[in-house]
């Protein structure tokens, strides 16, 4: 089994959720008491969290790829960084590390095309529905993205820190953010990518009018099948 490497504490609630599955994944096809081969780079999610309020991309950039180092050093022969945001300095993390980076937005590319889904209501923090760095990378695997409007936008960012991230799942807010999803439905798309590894906790597709592209399982699941070797290998698409 190849071992993965995953940067994580951003937060830690989403990561919990990573090594959940990832092992799940690893015992289910392995049975008995088979689980899986990981390095974890926890960081400080309040230092991070610093850096995206002050827009210091290039000091967030220096730390994930410090933990990537630290991953790949620790015998890591892949890097998942557990969030979707911080996706933002993917390309600092791979130029750091000798080992492929698994990119969320990749992972999700190809399950949206493996359900024959071409358009996709994407949905996170404030940055990844209003900057273009996560919706060109889908975009550039074939799909049409489509966006919430300014003010489903802030609301979602708002839930995720000021909720979702501190360990509080509001009904009211699922409420909200269901509402969110039939606008999206409205506008035309096929499918959700839920690109915010938090709002998982929130709406799951028993709860959304549009099948939802769990990134973050997607993303756990996808690094499963590498370590096993029934995937394809990361960086390949």
């Amino acid at each position: 089994m190849r071992t993965i490497g995953l940067i994580g504490g951003l937060s830690w609630h989403s990561t919990l959720e990573y090594y959940r599955i990832i092992n799940e994944r690893v015992a289910q096809r392995r049975g008995g008491h088979a689980s899986a081969q990981i390095v974890l780079e926890s960081l400080d999610f309040s230092v991070i969290r610093d850096c995206q309020t002050s827009g210091d991309w290039a000091r967030a950039g220096r730390l994930l790829a410090e933990a990537g180092r630290h991953c790949e050093a620790s015998g890591a022969e892949t890097v998942l960084i557990c969030a979707n945001l911080m996706h933002r300095v993917a390309d600092d993390v791979q130029a750091a590390i000798d080992v492929p980076l698994l990119h969320i937005a990749d992972a999700l590319a190809a399950r949206a095309h493996a359900h024959g889904w071409t358009r996709l209501g994407l949905v996170g923090t404030w940055w990844v529905m209003d900057e273009t760095f996560y919706a060109d990378r889908l975009r550039a695997a074939g799909l049409t993205v489509d966006l919430p409007s300014h003010e489903d936008k802030v609301e979602i960012d708002r839930i995720i820190f000021e909720e979702l991230t501190q360990g509080a799942v509001l009904d009211a807010s699922r409420t909200t953010y269901v509402e969110m999803i039939r606008r999206l439905q409205a506008a035309g798309s096929e499918a959700l990518a839920s690109s915010c590894t938090e709002l998982e906790l929130l709406v799951g597709p028993p709860d959304s009018p549009l099948p939802i592209l769990e990134s973050l399982r997607i993303h756990a699941e996808e690094a499963a099948d590498w370590a096993l070797g029934e995937g394809d290998s990361p960086g390949t698409r």
